[in-house]
């Protein structure tokens, strides 16, 4: 074998391993896949929907994030609704963020298709106690819903969810095929 045979393959070998990392730091960073499971991101995301999120974006408000359960560290997903310094309410069937009347235009089609009065119990963080220990949303955290408001297990529950413990944001959906896009 030559000299410039052997530097041939090296190089070969050497972009080979680079592209290797490079797929793995996109699938692990970038494009990382997550499966909904259960019924409290309905009607927006139903279960076994597939999506990929993302660690490169930070959590805004009404943004879907993934994170560990507190209550058995699978992944789940919810919305955010608080961000760090947010009081929260609910009234009425109406969100209330640092008193200040919100839309929740992702909730329209359940409300209409609802039969019940509410789809969200009034609340405040005083009504949540012991599990919001706090009259705003601690810095480093977020207080976040599923979007089946009667049937999921959220912050109202289980408290805060901690910026560490978040492992992506949802950029996308796709699977299934006929839902696939952008939330």
């Amino acid at each position: 074998m030559t000299k410039q045979n052997k530097k041939k393959r090296f190089r070969t070998a050497a972009e080979f391993i680079l592209l290797i990392g490079f797929v793995f730091l996109l699938r692990h960073f970038v494009f990382n896949p997550v499966e909904v499971s259960g019924t409290s991101m309905e009607p927006n995301y139903q279960d076994a929907d597939r999506l990929w999120q993302t660690t490169f974006i930070a959590p805004d408000r009404f943004d879907v994030i993934t994170f560990k359960s507190p209550r058995n560290g699978k992944s789940i997903v919810k919305r955010v609704i608080g961000l760090p310094g947010d009081t929260i309410r609910y009234e009425n069937d109406q969100l209330y963020i640092n008193d200040i009347a919100y839309e929740e235009p992702y909730l329209d089609e359940f409300k209409e298709a609802k039969k019940t009065d509410l789809l969200t119990d009034d609340f405040t963080f005083a009504s949540l106690q012991p599990v919001v220990t706090s009259k705003t949303v601690p810095d480093e955290s977020y207080f976040v819903l599923g979007d089946n408001r009667q049937k999921t297990d959220d912050s109202r529950y289980f408290g805060f969810v901690n910026k560490e413990d978040i492992t992506g944001v949802v950029f996308f959906r796709f699977f299934p095929l006929e839902k696939i896009g952008a939330p």
